[in-house]
Order: C-alpha cells, then sequence, then structure tokens
C-alpha cells in the first residue's frame, strides 16, 4: 500500500542523491584536471559541477528511472494528482529549476555586481580572461546596459544585487523550515513544480513517529530566520551608511 512519504525519508534520500552527485562531480574535475590541466579546471570548475549534475538527473529523473537516493528508501515521484509520475515536461523542468536556473542567477549577480563595483570606482577593468564566446557575450551585454543607466539606476541596482544576494539564502532556509513542519517538497524546485513522493512497502508509521520532532525543529528554524533577517537588515543598514561616508570623503578630496 503507498503512503505519502515523510520527512526522514526525504531528508535521507536528499542526502544520498547529494553524495552521489558530489562523486560524480568530484570524478569529472578529477578529469578535467588530468586532461587539461590545473588552470582550467579552475577556470571551469563551476560548469563541470553544473554539466555533472545534469547528467545526473537526465540519466535518472528525465529518464524515467528513480535516483540512487530513491531507491536508497523506496519511493517514486508523483504529480499533484498523486496518482501518476510527473509528465516529462514536468520533469524537465525541475532539473532545469534545481541545476540550470541557479547557476544562471549566481553568474549574473556577479557579474553585474562586479560591474557595478567597477562603475562605482571608475577603475578600468582588466581585459577579460580567454573563454568561450557565450561567456564573454553575457559580460560584454552586462557591461552596456550597466553603462546606460544613470547614477540614480545604477544605486538601486547595486542594492537590489545586495538584497537579492542576502535573500537567496534566506528564501531557501525558510523552504527547508517550512518541510520540516509540512514534510512535503524537501527542494524548493519540487516544491514549484508540485512534484512529491509516495513510499510503497515497510511500515507505514514510521515517518509518524518522528515528524513532531520535525515540527519543533522548523519552529526553532523559524526563530533563528526571523532573527538572522533582523541582523541582516541592521548589517545592510550599515553598509548604506559607511557607502555615503565614503562617496563625501571622495567628493571632498576631488574638490580639494
Amino acid at each position: 500500500m503507498a503512503a505519502a512519504a515523510g520527512p526522514a525519508r526525504l531528508v535521507r534520500c536528499g542526502q544520498k542523491d547529494e553524495l552521489y552527485r558530489a562523486g560524480l562531480r568530484s570524478g569529472a574535475g578529477t578529469a578535467l584536471r588530468g586532461l587539461a590541466g590545473a588552470r582550467p579546471w579552475l577556470e571551469w570548475r563551476r560548469e563541470v559541477e553544473l554539466l555533472s549534475d545534469v547528467a545526473y538527473f537526465v540519466l535518472t529523473t528525465l529518464s524515467g528511472y528513480q535516483t540512487l537516493g530513491e531507491e536508497y528508501v523506496n519511493i517514486i515521484q508523483v504529480d499533484p494528482s498523486k496518482k501518476k509520475v510527473p509528465s516529462f515536461l514536468r520533469r524537465a523542468l525541475f532539473i532545469s529549476l534545481h541545476t540550470v536556473v541557479p547557476y544562471c542567477l549566481e553568474k549574473a549577480l556577479m557579474h553585474l555586481e562586479h560591474e557595478l563595483q567597477m562603475e562605482e570606482s571608475r577603475i578600468p577593468e582588466n581585459p577579460p580572461a580567454l573563454g568561450f564566446p557565450s561567456r564573454t557575450l553575457i559580460r560584454s551585454w552586462i557591461r552596456r546596459q550597466v553603462g546606460e543607466l544613470t547614477e540614480q539606476q545604477k544605486k538601486t541596482a547595486s542594492q537590489v544585487v545586495y538584497v537579492l544576494k542576502q535573500s537567496i539564502p534566506l528564501l531557501h532556509r525558510l523552504h527547508l523550515a517550512v518541510f520540516y513542519i509540512q514534510g512535503t517538497f524537501y527542494h524548493l524546485s519540487k516544491r514549484i513544480t508540485g512534484i512529491s513522493y509516495l513510499h510503497f512497502g515497510g511500515l507505514q508509521g514510521e515517518d509518524q513517529s518522528i515528524r513532531s520532532s520535525y515540527k519543533f525543529l522548523g519552529i526553532i528554524s523559524l526563530f533563528h530566520l526571523l532573527l538572522t533577517i533582523g541582523v541582516q537588515m541592521y548589517s545592510f543598514k550599515q553598509r548604506q551608511r559607511a557607502r555615503q561616508e565614503w562617496r563625501l570623503h571622495r567628493n571632498l578630496a576631488h574638490q580639494k
């Protein structure tokens, strides 16, 4: 008889998948370092990790098979109806949200923050390192867009980038706290796509015995998250005050 998978199984599944993904990333990095050397490996390490993660989920989830973590705890993916497995499009969307979107968001924020800092300090940038044309085109496009902004727009964009970089980890922590309380979606990408799990066989009440412990952990995590948000807001105000004082000092020095 099938039953909804509890939080304990979902956590074990996620940990097991992360273990195998880490092994795959390590093997791919070792192969690249052995073939091309340490410098290309350092330059493209993040891209190799992305390709390894995509390959892992394409060979398992997208192909219609269980991941190694799902096999370990004997659970299967189901769509919101709880009656059939997710469609190919839903699985592809999950893989994109789980691997490609975080990588693109991280790179975009990094390049945008770099360009805004270069514009603010007015220091000529060093020539870009050699790489794939797509990487150079993306950085050039971001540089052109930043160059067309006014000073006020650059200031606003810098604040938005800072807030986004601080908010993304907090969003993941909030999602994890909600998972501990509800015990349904361990990954944010699965919550967005509506993919949940059913457990077949074994003791159906196994996870119910520890669900209260997870709920208590979720409540503690929420309180800790609120405290962290308060500290982050105070730090943001202090950072803005320091930046204003630095601009004032720079303008005075320029006038002298």
